[in-house]
């Protein structure tokens, strides 16, 4: 079965709510984006994983002034697993209160249940080197041509 553009949408407005729940600190509506057992694997950046709704609450809390002001999530690509399972790829841009920014990488597993589509498993993944760093142009040319 192909993913309907209503479920699309759905998931898509999921992934983008994260951010507006985070940064308005509504903790206590995390059940809206999240299965109650979801996985919160941030062990991409050094924090180890986390389980369960609770836990993600705590860990949040525990974080205080060290939590993005700003979460914004763009590039999202959506890959259908099954009628009730999709699993998205995202960029997240975190905006810290000194006007820093930082970049991840998650990978989710969305499951559909009773209450519509939730995470049920999201990997926080570091960014990695940037494209010149990890491209080597042949003999000669430049690195960042052509838009490599």
């Amino acid at each position: 079965m192909t993913l309907s553009a209503e479920d699309r949408t759905a998931i898509t407005e999921l992934i983008h709510m994260h951010g507006h729940l985070f940064d308005s600190g509504a903790l206590d509506r995390l059940d809206e984006l999240f299965t109650p057992d979801v996985v919160y694997d941030v062990t991409g950046l050094g924090a180890g994983s986390l389980q369960g709704l609770a836990a993600l609450r705590d860990a949040t809390r525990a974080l205080g002034a060290a939590n993005p002001v700003g979460h914004h999530v763009t590039n999202i690509v959506l890959t259908e697993v099954t009628d009730h399972q999709v699993r998205a790829l995202s960029k997240g841009i975190g905006v810290k209160a000194d006007g820093s920014c930082g970049s991840v990488t998650y990978e989710d597993t969305i499951d559909r249940g009773d209450q519509g589509w939730r995470i049920s498993h999201r990997s926080v993944l570091a960014p990695g080197a940037p494209l010149n760093a990890r491209w080597r142009a042949p003999s000669g040319e430049e690195g960042a041509r052509g838009g490599r």
